[in-house]
């Protein structure tokens, strides 16, 4: 099940810079049984935990995110890079494994006390975990996990993420 999977994501050497080698999962999302094998696993950790919204980081985390939050019967949030969103936001910057960036979401979005779980594609240096949580926090809102298709174990973000509990990644490369 997992081999299946693994087998539809392609390395990408030196993109988007030098040293950085990008996980390509649009082999994944082209092969419909793979796409839904990958949404089922993400969410199955999350069933019957009263998820209210889906937070889902940009931008291939709204992909999984918004099929997470219908399966869930959950509300979807995009976290947004710098700039995108038109309304008052919270921000936190952060850093990744190769810069710093800033994520935003609309200050009215996230009512306070709502359960929210958090959605990405990959945890790589934990850091858009990491700044996806205090936005969520900032809102008032109550972060009830985390869910990602790809761990990259080697670069132990799950500790930069640390405060997000449970944490669960499908594939943990």
């Amino acid at each position: 099940m997992h081999d299946q999977l693994l087998s539809l994501i392609k390395d990408v050497h030196d993109f988007p810079k030098s040293g950085i080698v990008f996980k390509d999962f649009t082999p994944l999302l082209a092969d419909p049984a793979a796409l839904a094998l990958a949404v089922e696993l993400m969410v199955n950790p999350f069933r019957g935990k009263r998820v209210d919204l889906v937070l889902g980081a940009e931008s291939r985390g709204f992909i999984f995110g918004t099929a997470i939050a219908q399966a869930l019967s959950a509300g979807f949030i995009p976290i947004r890079k710098a700039g995108k969103l038109p309304r008052p936001v919270y921000h936190v910057e952060y850093e990744l494994e190769y810069g710093v960036d800033r994520l935003e979401i609309h200050a009215d979005d996230v009512p306070r006390d709502s359960r929210v779980l958090i959605v990405d594609d990959l945890l790589a240096t934990g850091g858009t975990l990491r700044a996806s949580r205090e936005l969520a926090e900032m809102a008032g809102s109550k972060v009830i996990g985390a869910t990602v298709l790809i761990e990259l174990m080697d670069l132990e973000g799950r500790k930069k993420a640390n405060g997000i509990d449970p944490l669960h990644a499908v594939l943990k490369i």
